[in-house]
Order: C-alpha cells, then sequence, then structure tokens
C-alpha cells in the first residue's frame, strides 16, 4: 500500500467517499459534498461564462467602440435579473421569449434532418448497397424495423391480417431501441463508477497499478 501524501487527493477522496455515502442512505456528510459540487460548479460556470465569453464577446468589444449593434442585445439579456425584483419580475419573459423562439427555429430543421430525412436516407436501397452483403443484411434490416415501428403506431386500422405481425416486429425493434439506450446509459454511468474506484484505489490508497 502507497497511500498518497497529496493534500488534494485526500480532499478529492473524502469528497468521493462523502457521494458514495448516499448508497447506505441520505445522510449529512453527502449533503455537506453535495451542496459543495453544485456551488463550486455554479462558481465555475459564472466565472467560465465570464472570462471566456462576455469579456472577449461583449465587453472588450464595445469598450473599444467596435460591434455596438451588442448593446441592445446586452440590454435584453440583462432582463432576466428583472427575475429578482418583483415589479418588473414579468420583463424576464422577453429574453426567455427570445431564446426559445430562436432555439426552436435553430433545432427544428436539425431535428426533421437528423429524426426524418436521415432516416428516411438509411431506408433506401440500391444496387450498391448490396455489393457488400454484410451492408446489404443491415440495410434490409433497417428498412423492416422503420417500417414495423411506424407500423405499430398507425391507430387509424384495426390491426388484422398482415398488419398484426408487422405491428408485433415493430414491438421487438421498439424494444431493442429502448434496451439499447439503456443499456448505453448503464454503461456510461458504470465507467464513471469504475474511474471513481480507480482513483480511490490508485491514486489514493496506491492498491492497484
Amino acid at each position: 500500500m502507497n497511500v498518497a501524501t497529496n493534500p488534494w487527493i485526500w480532499v478529492s477522496a473524502i469528497l468521493t467517499l462523502g457521494i458514495f455515502s448516499f448508497l447506505y442512505k441520505e445522510n449529512p456528510f453527502y449533503r455537506v459534498c453535495e451542496h459543495l459540487f453544485v456551488g463550486i460548479s455554479n462558481g465555475y460556470s459564472i466565472t467560465f461564462v465570464w472570462h471566456r465569453v462576455l469579456m472577449p464577446a461583449l465587453i472588450d468589444p464595445v469598450a473599444q467602440g467596435q460591434r455596438l449593434w451588442l448593446i441592445p442585445i446586452a440590454i435584453v439579456g440583462a432582463l432576466y435579473f428583472t427575475r429578482f425584483i418583483p415589479k418588473v419580475s414579468w420583463l424576464v419573459r422577453i429574453p426567455i421569449a427570445i431564446v426559445m423562439g430562436y432555439g426552436a427555429g435553430a433545432s427544428i430543421p436539425r431535428a426533421i434532418d437528423a429524426s426524418i430525412v436521415q432516416q428516411v436516407r438509411a431506408t433506401i436501397i440500391t444496387r450498391s448497397t448490396f455489393e457488400s452483403v454484410y451492408n446489404g443484411i443491415w440495410a434490409v434490416v433497417i428498412l423492416v424495423g422503420v417500417i414495423a415501428t411506424i407500423s405499430y403506431f398507425f391507430f387509424s386500422r384495426e390491426r388484422k391480417g398482415i398488419f398484426k405481425p408487422l405491428s408485433y416486429t415493430g414491438i421487438i425493434f421498439i424494444m431493442l431501441g429502448f434496451g439499447a439506450s439503456f443499456g448505453y446509459t448503464v454503461m456510461a454511468r458504470i465507467s464513471l463508477l469504475i474511474g471513481r474506484l480507480t482513483f480511490l484505489l490508485r491514486d489514493w490508497l496506491g492498491l492497484i497499478r
């Protein structure tokens, strides 16, 4: 055993154990670590935005007489702080509406392209698709999966005839999709857990290399 002597490693280890203590039950040690994490994260985020976003993109150019058109935009952004003033708190709706409108306008075309256009493109089978047996098989599987999944959500017709087994096949593809997403999420969390355990056993206690 080669226990670390760096005080910051000890601080990190103690805070890690404090977060892990929630696995037993919620306790004051966990709450202290949780609040400390949230506070440090918010402080870092505010500092990052100030020095990496506001200063170079707004304050410095405007102070030098450049990009003066950013001033009204900054004023609109500052309306977020009216949320803390009850008499004029309704003004916060203006920047929220602008952000939501811009976000929707920017995300809708991307969502349509990713969820519809690219999906339709993936189901198109051409002669070149079967140049590789592997690619040809997967192209057919994707085509069948898309059609079966869509048929499952087609509620305007009774499920009978060929439509019945097709919709049941869609259930299988839906479950495969949900299972893959859940498995990916679990593996990501396990990867984080392995990273923390590696830190405790290697960097802190020196039990492994």
